[in-house]
């Protein structure tokens, strides 16, 4: 299986600008750019397409491994913090938290945390990863 996305860059890193798009077409040329990037202007910018993708996924692998436990998640919500930092001369994504609320009738919050952990280790996106990968999982009662 392939998924494809694209993206178009026009001019210098600081005052040019680009636009991004996924196959799918749920992104159909998303403006970035800089000031998306390291200021707070308008668009998006890759760091928070990998907080999505890194959220989506890691749910998705726990919702599999609850399943597998012989539980069903009626809710799980997860928001991710990708950081990026400059490390020598260029920038580098350094860690992502995961910061997960989930409420899964039948389930202790032992073992809770242990399938999520291993969600955590587990995902696909995390797998892709060399960053710091941080979570705080938290079952509602």
């Amino acid at each position: 299986m392939i998924k494809r996305a694209s993206a178009v860059w026009h001019g210098d890193i600081q005052s040019g600008g680009g636009t991004i798009s996924t196959e799918t077409g749920v992104l159909d040329a998303a403006p970035y750019g800089f000031k998306s990037r390291f200021e707070n202007g308008p668009g998006t910018n890759p760091e928070e397409l990998i907080g999505a993708a890194h959220a989506g996924c890691f749910s998705m692998a726990l919702s599999l491994m609850l399943g597998k436990a012989g539980l069903t998640p009626a809710k799980i919500e997860t928001k991710a913090a990708v950081t990026i930092e400059k490390i020598g001369e260029g920038f580098e994504i350094t860690a992502s938290h995961l910061d997960v609320v989930a409420r899964v009738p039948g389930a202790s919050a032992e073992r809770f945390a242990e399938i999520a952990n291993m969600a955590k280790a587990g995902c696909p996106v995390s797998k892709l990863m060399k960053a710091r990968i941080t979570m705080s999982a938290t079952l509602e009662g």
